[in-house]
């Protein structure tokens, strides 16, 4: 079959079916060289079998150039260093990558523009990334663990096998006010040190690691205790039960190659914003947006699953606000921001209402030209729900002056979650949360003791 679903010698052939006058294989070099560059290569291969003349035809080198191109991402430049033909050179990709040739343009596409990216915005952390590992250091990795590794996750660690643990981590960080997260995409054999044979984590590679929280993503190598092969989870504690293998999870990808080519289409598009030579990966609606009187607000969103469990569900997102007054605002525009309003809404319908002074301890000034940005924090006993809400301005020269400037609703969505079937040896679940999401914190806390829920990593000053 020739590209876009063609298949040129099969046509050409059942149209001179049945007349005299020329067969496929008399018909002149230039017009069966053109209708064998529609060919893929194992088309190709299959030709050059037909006899002597097919075998020259499709030894012609620049047939070779479009596979080279397809499947190993070869310029003219890079052809030209090697000083090697279109064929030698598809003939020497394949020998080496052969097994990856479904993955490696595409992985090799994600891993170039994510370098490209990071050189112009976060030079310094190309430095931390590892030289790709061999066919035979991946084999031995296998056969220390006893399990085989999908093929796109091995071809990305032919390109790079991960980085140093260092920080920050290329897997995308986020700060609170005392909580931090960066995770690194560990090497493999940092990896295979991490294999899990234990019940709850039964044959998973964790792929990367955060050094302060310790908190991982993990790969699935076997169908097992609920999970598909292939699948990217954070681990979720059953915090209802005692049972320690009762392990939820939150699934971040179907297979290595969706999970990292989607991280990196966030990052080189500026989705996942770089702040401090950091990824943040907050997600911006780009509808999410409104203007009112000359000041335009924004707002990106987060899931944390460190700080988030299924059971009992509590589902917790952080926020990142962005204040921006137009440049061309006049003097007479400067303002102060005196409180804020929320409208909280969750997956029931159910609504809180909260006011308070200031943001985040703050009452910020805009001029013309001058963005605020601050960052907090909400939790939901759903697994979505939206907020939407105003901040009360005061124009500096006229405090008498007083408006509302709109927050535009902002949703928030926890990633497909999976219910362990490990058996429990106890339930909880008389213990669930109330479905409201009260910001009592004597309340919560009295929860959290009967759960026997270990403290959280961090307190959330939600709704700031």
């Amino acid at each position: 079959m020739g590209r876009g679903g063609v298949a040129p010698v099969q046509l050409v052939a059942s149209k001179m079916a049945g007349t005299n006058e020329l067969g496929l294989a008399e018909l002149p070099s230039d017009p069966l060289l053109l209708i064998l560059s529609y060919l893929d290569f194992r088309d190709l291969l299959s030709c050059s079998l037909l006899n002597r003349r097919f075998n020259q035809l499709c030894n012609h080198d620049p047939l070779w150039k479009w596979p080279c191109q397809k499947y190993w991402l070869v310029s003219e430049d890079k052809k030209a260093q090697k000083n090697r033909s279109w064929k030698a050179t598809f003939t020497d990709y394949y020998m080496d990558l052969g097994r990856y040739i479904h993955h490696y343009a595409k992985l090799k596409a994600a891993w170039d523009a994510l370098k490209a990216y990071l050189g112009e915005h976060c030079p310094r952390m190309i430095t931390s990334l590892k030289a790709g590992v061999q066919e035979e250091d991946l084999n031995a990795i296998e056969e220390r663990i006893g399990a085989k590794l999908p093929d796109d996750y091995r071809c990305s660690l032919r390109i790079h096998n991960g980085q140093k643990l260092v920080l920050p981590g290329l897997m995308g960080s986020m700060a609170l006010s005392n909580h931090y997260r960066s995770e690194n995409l560990l090497d493999v054999d940092t990896a295979a040190g991490g294999f899990q044979r234990r019940i709850g984590l039964n044959r998973c590679l964790p792929i990367t690691f955060c050094i302060h929280t310790g908190l991982s993503q993990y790969l699935a190598l076997a169908d097992i205790e609920a999970r598909c092969r292939n699948e990217i989870f954070y681990q979720c504690p059953d915090q209802t039960t005692h049972n320690p293998a009762a392990l939820d999870m939150f699934i971040t990808g179907t297979s290595f190659s969706q999970w990292f080519t989607s991280y990196v289409q966030h990052v080189v598009s500026g989705d996942y914003p770089i702040i401090r030579d950091q990824i943040f990966r907050y997600e911006h609606d780009k509808d999410c947006v409104a203007t009112t009187d000359e000041i335009t607000i924004s707002v990106s969103t987060s899931f944390l699953p460190e700080l988030s469990s299924i059971h009992p569900p509590h589902y917790f997102f952080t926020y990142r606000i962005r204040m921006e007054m137009a440049k061309n605002a006049l003097p007479e525009k400067a303002c102060q921001l005196d409180s804020r309003y929320w409208k909280i809404t969750n997956a029931k319908g159910n609504v809180e209402e909260v006011q308070g002074p200031g943001v985040v301890g703050d009452y910020p000034q805009l001029r013309a030209g001058r963005v605020y940005e601050y960052t907090s924090c909400t939790t939901f006993s759903t697994t979505s729900g939206y907020m939407e809400g105003s901040y009360t301005f005061h124009r500096l020269d006229n405090k008498n002056e007083v408006f509302n400037v709109t927050i535009p609703r902002f949703h928030m969505k926890c990633p497909t979650f999976r219910v362990s079937d490990v058996a429990t040896e106890e339930s909880c679940n008389d213990c669930f949360l109330h479905d409201d999401d009260s910001t009592d914190t004597d309340e919560y806390e009295e929860r959290r003791r009967v759960l026997d829920m270990p403290n959280p990593p961090v307190h959330c000053p939600r709704f700031t």
